[in-house]
């Protein structure tokens, strides 16, 4: 059952300290400690707190491939607390920030390169040949990035921080798409709006990860994992608080095929690519793991250290 919370920022307070030793007291604050909330949405009248969240490291298995995430991985915006009539919460909303994505990752390497995700006998020879020349004739041209990217409007984030918290239940659902970028595969595709890039998920059929600091209950082969919630301080009396280094985890989860372009030589490399990576990859063999930390802040308190 969710708690009362006669205060919006009772809603962490009270959780916090039902984790007993896991909370820890700070002292006071400055706008250092604000920072951080720069693109916190203070003009939404719904905004009750401000979120930041960073991911450091962690890895996203899709199909066959394992990918290795070690830039940052960062959410942020404002939470919106769903209260009852009797100011019992029920929910939050995520709110999103006043510029910029909501959820951003920047370009990683996918292990392998462009050989190693694409099965080159499905390819036409025409353009079998075009690529083994492009390969020769450019030293980094088998570099083959992913990011990660929303694939629906900011507030279709849904953000339980009681769940989050008490390491049980979903804490964090992300419908997103993941962009493959390659120079050879963008320009394979026709000019004009079918140019690529080439994603795993889209706008109307996203990856859907629903990530806990709890443990997983996955399909087999996959097996259950845990996430983890690490100390957790408070600071400002309560309206600022900082969840250190945690993890957030789900492997659940069904990945897409891949598709980008129009075109018969579109089609051509997306029929390869899903060679290569394994895909569609149904739910039980994928893998997401966000390794980081996690503030949130009373909006009372950040618009006060504009």
């Amino acid at each position: 059952m969710r708690r009362a919370a006669p205060a919006l920022v009772a809603l962490v307070a009270l959780l916090l300290a039902a984790l007993g030793g896991w909370l820890a007291f700070g002292g006071g604050s400055s706008s250092e400690d604000y920072a951080q909330f720069a693109r916190c949405p203070l003009g939404e009248l719904a905004t009750d707190l401000c979120l930041y969240s960073r991911a450091s490291g962690g890895e996203l298995t899709v199909g066959s491939k394992t990918i290795p995430l070690t830039r940052p991985v960062v959410l942020q915006g404002g939470v919106h607390v769903i209260e009852s009539a009797g100011r019992e919460v029920v929910g939050e909303r995520f709110v999103a920030p006043t510029r910029g994505p909501a959820f951003s990752l920047a370009s990683e390497p996918v292990p392998g390169g462009l050989r190693g995700a694409l099965d080159q006998s499905l390819l036409p020879s025409a353009l079998r040949a075009r690529l083994r020349r492009y390969l020769a004739g450019a030293p980094a041209g088998n570099e083959l990035t992913i990011a990660i990217e929303l694939a629906a409007p900011a507030s279709t984030i849904d953000l339980d921080i009681q769940n989050l918290l008490e390491r049980s239940g979903i804490a964090l659902t992300l419908p997103v798409k993941v962009r493959l970028e390659n120079p050879f595969l963008r320009s394979s595709c026709h000019a004009g709006a079918n140019a690529g890039p080439f994603y795993i998920g889209s706008d109307a059929h996203p990856i859907v990860l629903a990530l806990t600091t709890g443990t997983t209950h996955p399909p087999p082969p996959n097996r259950p994992i845990r996430g983890r919630v690490a100390h957790t301080s408070v600071k400002d009396e309560y309206n600022l608080t900082a969840i250190g280094a945690s993890s957030l985890v789900d492997n659940s989860f069904a990945a897409p095929a891949v598709h980008g372009c129009a075109g018969a030589q579109g089609a051509a490399l997306e029929r390869a690519l899903d060679a290569g990576l394994d895909l569609p990859a149904p739910a039980g063999v994928n893998t997401a793991i966000l390794r980081g930390a996690l503030s949130d802040a009373n909006a009372p308190a950040v618009r006060a250290h504009r």
